[in-house]
């Protein structure tokens, strides 16, 4: 029986742990070549998926990168990596802003620009960027990274309305509070339990359902969304 995207060849930038783990999985199972990238020169791929080292906090990495994947010319590509940052705003580190517009901002540009005429060449692309609810409402002390966030689904939206006629839909996602090792690591159960309160659905999101939603935006069952920035965030944004 014929799976969903049998035959495409799909990146995931970050695919090494948490949401975009979930993603590389979910896609491979949906038939799809699927390369991962991650930061460490020997880190492990997914099962059944390739992988490449590219750290996005350096220039050089970003424009190397961009040559191998218009060599890999991927029929999905799925913008997960990212950085961030806390800080007051009188104490934002330009060094710090710039790292993170570049992994956040610069890196899924060039990664499109690099994808898009293989994509044009076959008529057919799915973009996925996953930017963050920081990319649709903000929050104190997250400048830098609500900035890249806004900046994101802003260039997303642009090449939405710019590739839509060659068959190429561009969309963001904004997860909200995501069950992952990290989220447990940072905040803790206590801190976990107090953001189940503020989530309407009572419950913070998996990472597979993240992963299925982007796999369903990859998938050629999406005909005619793009340039839409949808948050999986149990309802928090909207409340």
């Amino acid at each position: 029986m014929a799976k969903p995207i049998d035959g495409k060849t799909a990146l995931v930038t970050g695919g090494t742990r948490g949401i975009g783990l979930a993603i590389a999985e979910r896609l491979r199972s949906d038939g799809a070549d699927v390369t991962v990238t991650g930061t460490q020169a020997d880190g492990q791929a997914p099962d059944g998926c390739a992988y490449l080292a590219a750290n996005f906090l350096e220039r050089e990495q970003i424009v190397h990168f961009a040559e191998q994947v218009a060599d890999i010319r991927p029929d999905i590509v799925v913008n997960n990596a990212g950085i961030n940052k806390i800080s007051s705003f009188e104490e934002i580190d330009l060094t710090d802003f710039e790292s993170i517009q570049r992994v956040n901002v610069t890196a899924p540009m060039m990664i499109c620009q690099a994808a898009l005429p293989a994509m044009k060449e076959r008529g057919w692309g799915r973009i996925v960027n996953i930017s963050s609810i920081w990319g649709k409402i903000s929050k104190a002390y997250r400048a830098p990274y609500s900035a890249s966030k806004f900046a994101l689904d802003g260039m997303t939206t642009a090449l939405a309305a710019e590739y839509a006629a060659f068959g190429i839909l561009a969309n963001s996602i904004a997860p909200g509070f995501i069950d992952t090792d990290l989220t447990r690591q940072v905040l803790g159960e206590n801190g976990i339990a107090t953001l189940r309160e503020q989530v309407p659905a009572k419950r913070l999101g998996s990472t597979a359902e993240i992963a299925a939603f982007v796999a369903w935006l990859a998938s050629p069952e999406n005909t005619y969304i793009s340039g839409q920035n949808i948050a999986i965030d149990g309802g928090f944004t909207r409340v």
